[in-house]
């Protein structure tokens, strides 16, 4: 175990057990969920594994620093036993799609560690709340007989979305793969593609896994959403009636973090100087700066990369500036290279970070007026927090259908263009290409 808090004042409060997927984009939701649930009196023991508690170890200060009652548990997560290399614990270190079968095998076995903890911890457990992606939870719960909550981190719309899809078995009778159809009974009818809505759960081979997935969602005695009832009524509403159970929707999650230094260490530890980044900002006027981030998982090729950079190039000027996080520099001499011209090119008009940005303290800052997003759902809820219209470039799972939401329910975005899903690198073909102009 790394970390311990101080108890409340309550002699016996609720112990609630949080257990995130291992995703960048999963887990940092979850740290605020562990954060609320600990500011409402619950003690809250948040399980991970070393190399994903080391990623969030600026959150984990700040929570242990303000001595809300969170503990921080480190499990050992069986990397060799399934042949994946060593420290692939997070799904953004796997290097391959072939990768990925071998890493929800590690994660059953993760779901061992996980019940020998809970046999042994004290106070025992008075729920379990665990990703809907952790499917493995709902037996050891049920075991152990703790009763245990979905959290579902994409938006509501999306996940009505994927049950209606299912319950209608909708993509079995569509062959192909970029003709739009209409999803049946949501409650605002939008129009998306086989391609662009077909989830690993959806393929054959993952059969196995998708049932256990659905088999937990109706043994789960309640789903916690990652919204709120003023953005998706309508969703929220037809999603209680489909499964019977209790909906809480608790987002906007980011707004958990109050000040700037939450905001600014939210997920991970920045890659850029926040003083430095704070005085261009401040040297901006109000609405003058464009975010453009695609996410902790999406990858361009050096091609898009270029067709990306000219377009910016080609917009900033004195009046126009652009923030844009690369996360390939560190991948290719190549990259880095073109990017260091790029920069001496656009210098004091566009500012490039390499990796991790502090993503919500950027949108909430006054010189920020509009984000080209992947539509993350967690970037998506930041940028409607911080009521920053959004510029759309989707790229796989459930950005399409959260695109379908900014652009065309809620009406506050413009959608880029693209179309064809992509996550790996070498996946991205010509014709997921998005031309600078």
């Amino acid at each position: 175990m790394d970390g311990s808090s101080n108890r409340n004042s309550d002699p016996n409060p609720a112990h609630i057990i949080l257990i995130p997927f291992m995703a960048q984009g999963h887990m940092i939701p979850m740290v605020d969920v562990a954060r609320l649930l600990a500011s409402s009196g619950a003690l809250v023991t948040f399980i991970t594994t070393p190399v994903n508690a080391a990623r969030i170890r600026p959150s984990i200060d700040s929570i242990e620093n303000s001595q809300l009652p969170v503990r921080f548990v480190q499990l050992p997560f069986r990397s060799a036993d399934v042949g994946l290399p060593a420290g692939c614990e997070n799904v953004d270190l796997i290097s391959s799609p072939d990768l990925f079968k071998p890493f929800m095998k590690a994660l059953s076995l993760f779901g061992e560690q996980v019940k020998l903890y809970l046999t042994a911890t004290n106070p025992t457990a008075d729920c379990i709340i665990f990703d809907s992606m952790n499917s493995w939870v709902g037996a050891v719960a049920e075991s152990l007989n703790i009763p245990h909550i979905i959290f579902h981190g994409p938006s509501c719309f999306y996940i009505l979305c994927a049950h209606l899809l299912k319950k209608h078995q909708v993509l079995k009778r569509i062959d192909d793969d970029y003709k739009l159809f209409k999803v049946p009974e949501l409650p605002e009818p939008v129009e998306v593609m086989k391609a662009q809505v077909m989830s690993l759960k959806d393929r054959p081979e993952w059969e196995k896994e998708s049932e256990e997935i659905y088999k937990t969602e109706k043994s789960a005695c309640g789903v916690v959403m990652n919204t709120f009832e003023e953005l998706e009524k309508s969703s929220l509403d037809k999603f209680r009636k489909e499964i019977g159970k209790k909906v809480w929707p608790i987002g906007p999650l980011s707004l958990a973090n109050k000040d700037s230094d939450g905001k600014a260490m939210r997920g991970k530890a920045s890659s850029i100087d926040t003083v430095l980044l704070l005085s261009w900002l401040d040297s901006k006027a109000p609405n003058s700066v464009m975010f453009v981030s695609f996410g902790s998982l999406s990858r361009n090729p050096i091609s898009q990369l270029v067709q990306i950079g000219q377009g910016l190039e080609s917009a900033s000027s004195s009046q126009l500036s652009f923030i844009w996080v690369v996360n390939e520099a560190d991948k290719s001499e190549e990259v880095e290279n073109w990017l260091l011209e790029f920069e001496e090119r656009t210098k004091g008009r566009v500012m490039v970070i390499r990796g991790w940005a502090p993503q919500a303290m950027i949108l909430g800052h006054v010189a920020v007026g509009g984000f080209m997003t992947h539509c993350g759902w967690n970037s998506t809820l930041e940028a409607i927090a911080a009521g920053v219209v959004m510029a759309t470039w989707p790229r796989f799972g459930d950005q399409f259908v959260n695109e379908r939401l900014v652009v065309d329910v809620l009406r506050i975005g413009v959608t880029v263009g693209a179309k064809v899903p992509t996550l790996f690198v070498d996946e991205m073909s010509e014709k997921a290409l998005v031309k600078g102009e």
